[in-house]
């Protein structure tokens, strides 16, 4: 009997892409979020998305997110929030309920949406796409946060 190795190879190529979220500073915990912005006095910035799936939401991630100009900023400024709803990504149980509750609880028509909250989970403004890159993008997002 033959094994292909594939699929194993394939599951920890998933796995391993599961952590870089954190590397990067994305939490999927909304009470983690909540607990840290707390602690920081910083807003959460809370993305809904639909990563391997969503368009709009990819463009997102590669011309905004990705950049060392918004990683820079966002590590200054916000608590860093993914909340994603992949076709094909495996996601825990939990980590499912949780996103759905809080689609429900702010009420996302569509993805992406981004939302800005304070450390109590209320809704300071929000956001979505925006074309023109970081500088664009977080010169909006300060304006809300103030």
């Amino acid at each position: 009997m033959r094994l292909s190795l594939k699929p194993l190879i394939l599951a920890a190529v998933a796995l391993a892409a599961l952590p870089a979220l954190a590397a990067e500073g994305w939490l999927t915990n909304y009470d983690q979020a909540l607990k840290l912005s707390k602690k920081t006095g910083k807003p959460i910035l809370v993305d809904f998305t639909g990563s391997d799936w969503c368009g709009w939401c990819i463009r997102l991630d590669k011309e905004v997110f990705s950049t060392p100009e918004f990683k820079a900023w966002a590590k200054k400024k916000v608590i860093l929030l993914s909340l994603d709803f992949p076709d094909a990504k495996p996601q825990s149980a939990a980590l499912k309920k949780q996103n759905d509750s809080l689609a429900r609880k702010y009420q996302v028509q569509g993805y992406p949406t981004i939302l800005f909250l304070d450390a109590k989970g209320k809704k300071i403004g929000s956001y979505g796409y925006d074309e023109g890159g970081p500088k664009v993008w977080t010169k909006k997002a300060e304006k809300m946060l103030k």
